[in-house]
């Protein structure tokens, strides 16, 4: 019990120090938390930038000269991505509708 009254706990040395700054309901103020999540946000977007960034640079070096990048290849990756990504949902449409109207033509039949 005496060490316990002289080793004060973290929240009681933080509000001796001033920093326990509560609201009315006895919680804590979070200060920094919007501009906290802000700085995490542009932290992770800075890191996919830099990944794709990254992957889109070997990538036009494996298509192209070895020493040196050239616009045309990435220009020739971006548009080949992007047709890639087009004929997906192309598939994906087609499927949904191959379901929708196998539903709507054998979904109402009843069989006797």
């Amino acid at each position: 019990m005496a060490d316990e009254e002289e080793n004060p706990t973290f929240e009681q040395e933080n509000e001796e120090i001033g920093g326990g700054a509560e609201d009315r309901q006895g919680k804590r103020k979070r200060h920094f938390s919007e501009e906290l999540s802000c700085m995490m946000y542009v932290d992770i977007l800075e890191n996919l930038d830099i990944e794709f960034i990254t992957e889109m640079t070997q990538r036009a070096m494996a298509i192209g000269r070895q020493d040196r990048v050239q616009v045309e290849d990435l220009l020739f990756l971006m548009k080949f991505a992007r047709v890639k990504d087009l004929l997906s949902v192309n598939e994906e449409l087609k499927g949904a509708s191959r379901r929708a109207f196998d539903e709507a033509n054998y979904g109402s039949w009843h069989l006797w």
